[in-house]
């Protein structure tokens, strides 16, 4: 590790603090429904895409909202695996790709739908310029929109006493796409195109090397994707090496900007949450929570890769572990990034997983199986980290006698059933099936390594499609049909089994009365609390996912001190 490394790593982490509060500010506007810079402009195109959809602004019970949800993401499901299997005869094809197999259209489906954006293809070598743009593109904006929608209705769960309604997911979508969403999407393409990102319709580039040797270049409007891709903590590539590309992230500049914005509005919802329940402390705690779990992450991870391999050093070789990482940003913007993309549900990469040392591996994988709480992906981080507040204040309540609150809520047994459901659907799915194929012949067969690494490339692919990330250990080739059929069944499991228990959380606190503040009631927003709650991620995560964990890098680390392999 470096001096200058932590200053880089330091100085995005200023950045972003300082993004909060006017982010957050603005973003309590949007969704209070107060006037707000766009207001004007954008104020009469919502009012009539509510006329043209047929949808007013009433409010709707919780058990409506989650209906409204479910129709709306099964619509855009059905569009975008349509659009796939439909590719050969669509326009906007100079490439000429045909129609995608059912079972990869299923996977990309499954995985756009639900903001997972796990690829098993390449994406300048199996999607048309309108794949990209009307299927991937629109996906990448209505996911996260969705994400933040339920994160909305949650903190109004919160915010309100003795209601019957939690909001309105029609009108929480569209705010979330017109005002947040799509003019800092027009920014940030623009600003892409000046650093030298393509963005265009016209045909593949046909080169000749200085070999001499025809090569041909792909290009098309890659900007206007990576925009959404990264702020909407995305994280689908438009080139199969994602972020390592020079066409995706050219230069340290671009590399800082995609890392902001893949935890921008993540941060920022906590500054949302603070305003709307009254108290900007309580937002604030939650953010220190989110802070210490990040800052511990990348120093581990960014040890891990400046210590390099041992097995590289036994042979007199010094030095750090370069290996699947790009030259332009080094040991540290690829171990900050790693961190980033895994601590958000992004899954955007700038430097190759599988490539890292076995306890650097390790942090990326623990980040999402800890539910991606750590700022998390848009929306879906927030709801994911207030149900372990729930069982934090739980295990609070336990500890003085008292039934828990929060925020003035009662927090009885439904609660904490519905987030222990919420938190423990996670690892059903990615445990389930990692068990299922590390004994399946032709799963199996799909690793390129063998030993701890191998089953840690299956392990990962799990983990990251039902925590909703979508990077991988590039080492498992997961288009197969067993890969595109079980990852994508993890990513709906990891997504709705979870969104549907906080929505009924979300109804059941918004019917309940405040209870004003004793002398027995623990504080939230102090330093106490948050170390309770790193605590209670910390165990709960620990709990679940170790003896996996165990046998994968904690082996392959040990391994390697000891100059074995496998």
């Amino acid at each position: 590790m470096t001096i200058n490394g932590w200053i880089q790593i330091l100085l995005y982490c200023g950045i972003l603090v300082l993004l909060v509060k006017p982010l957050g500010g603005y973003m309590h506007r949007v969704f209070t429904g107060d006037r707000s810079l766009l207001s004007p402009v954008l104020g009469p195109v919502e009012r009539g895409l509510y006329r043209l959809a047929g949808t007013g602004d009433q409010e709707q019970h919780w058990t409506g909202y989650a209906a409204a949800m479910l129709l709306f993401n099964l619509a855009g499901f059905l569009a975008l695996y349509f659009l796939q299997r439909l590719q050969g005869g669509l326009p906007y094809n100079p490439a000429g790709m045909s129609a995608v197999e059912p079972g990869l259209a299923f996977n990309t489906a499954a995985s756009f739908m639900t903001n997972t954006n796990w690829q098993n293809y390449g994406g300048e070598s199996t999607m048309s310029y309108l794949v990209q743009m009307a299927g991937l593109t629109v996906q990448n904006f209505l996911s996260a929109a969705t994400g933040i929608a339920i994160a909305m209705a949650l903190i109004r769960g919160f915010a309100r006493a003795s209601g019957k309604s939690i909001g309105n997911f029609w009108v929480d979508m569209t705010r979330a796409t017109l005002y947040v969403l799509l003019p800092l999407c027009v920014v940030l393409t623009l600003v892409y195109v000046w650093l030298g990102m393509p963005q265009t319709l016209g045909a593949y580039v046909d080169a000749t090397t200085l070999e001499g040797v025809q090569q041909t270049i792909a290009v098309g409007p890659v900007a206007s994707q990576i925009a959404i891709k990264m702020l909407g903590t995305n994280g689908g590539g438009f080139f199969n090496a994602n972020a390592a590309h020079p066409f995706e992230n050219p230069d340290a500049i671009s590399n800082l900007i995609q890392m902001l914005s893949i935890f921008a509005i993540g941060a920022a919802l906590t500054n949302v949450f603070g305003r709307m329940v009254g108290n900007q402390r309580q937002g604030w705690a939650i953010l220190a929570a989110m802070g210490a779990l990040f800052i511990a992450g990348v120093a581990v991870c960014y040890w891990a890769e400046a210590a390099g391999n041992p097995l590289v050093h036994a042979l007199g070789i010094d030095g750090g572990n370069m290996e699947g990482k790009e030259t332009r940003f080094g040991i540290a913007l690829s171990a900050l990034f790693a961190v980033i993309t895994t601590a958000a549900s992004c899954g955007a990469v700038n430097a190759m997983h599988d490539s890292f040392t076995a306890l650097g591996g390790m942090i990326p994988l623990i980040n999402m199986q800890l539910g991606e709480v750590i700022v998390g992906g848009v929306g879906a981080g927030f709801y994911g980290m207030l149900m372990f507040i729930l069982i934090a204040v739980f295990v609070a309540g336990l500890m003085v006698g008292r039934t828990p609150e929060y925020l003035g809520k009662k927090i009885e047994a439904k609660e904490v059933k519905m987030a222990m459901l919420a938190i423990l659907c996670l690892p059903l799915a990615m445990l389930t099936f990692t068990a299922i194929a590390v004994v399946l012949p032709s799963a199996v067969a799909s690793i390129a390594n063998g030993g701890p690494h191998g089953f840690s490339e299956i392990l990962y692919a799990y983990t990251s499609a039902a925590a909703n990330n979508g990077s991988a250990f590039g080492g498992l080739t997961g288009n197969t049909p067993w890969y595109n059929i079980t990852l994508g069944l993890g990513m709906l499991m990891g997504r709705f089994l979870v969104i549907i228990p906080a929505l009924a959380i979300a109804g059941s606190l918004a019917a309940k009365k405040t209870v004003p503040a004793s002398a027995g009631t623990f504080p939230t927003d102090g330093p106490l609390f948050v170390g309770l709650l790193v605590g209670v991620i910390v165990i709960v995560g620990g709990l679940t996912f170790f003896p996996a964990l165990a046998v994968g890098p904690i082996v392959e680390h040990l391994a390697a001190i000891h100059g074995q392999t496998f």
